[in-house]
């Protein structure tokens, strides 16, 4: 297996652990969509094959900084995410859908 398939599963190993305790669980409400953008921001880099370090040169950041966001830590402001679109050549897209509305009856699926 090579070395960065390696890496990322241990990642993942980790990264469920840490989502198993109740304090991940009371942080990732509290923070939203910060860990999905954060994942794919992380996927994004990698695919383009580069480095935390070189990412955060490019968007004029530092590496813990980007070591944060790709972590979910923190919630980017849409400047960060413009310069980080920027810095791996794909466009930021937002915007808004209309929620899909539950019925009061309907059963939850997880």
């Amino acid at each position: 297996m090579s070395r960065p398939k390696r890496k990322a599963e241990r990642w993942e190993q980790v990264r469920r652990g840490r989502l198993a305790s109740p304090a991940a669980d009371a942080g990732l409400r509290r923070t939203g969509r910060a860990p999905a953008l954060g994942e794919q921001i992380r996927g994004l880099r990698e695919a383009h094959g580069i480095s935390q370090a070189e990412l955060s040169r490019r968007i004029g950041s530092t590496q813990p900084a980007v070591a944060r966001l790709e972590a979910g830590r923190v919630s980017p402001t849409l400047e960060t995410l413009d310069r980080v679109a920027g810095a791996l050549g794909v466009e930021l897209v937002v915007g808004f859908t209309e929620a899909e509305r539950r019925s009061a009856h309907a059963p939850v699926v997880s």
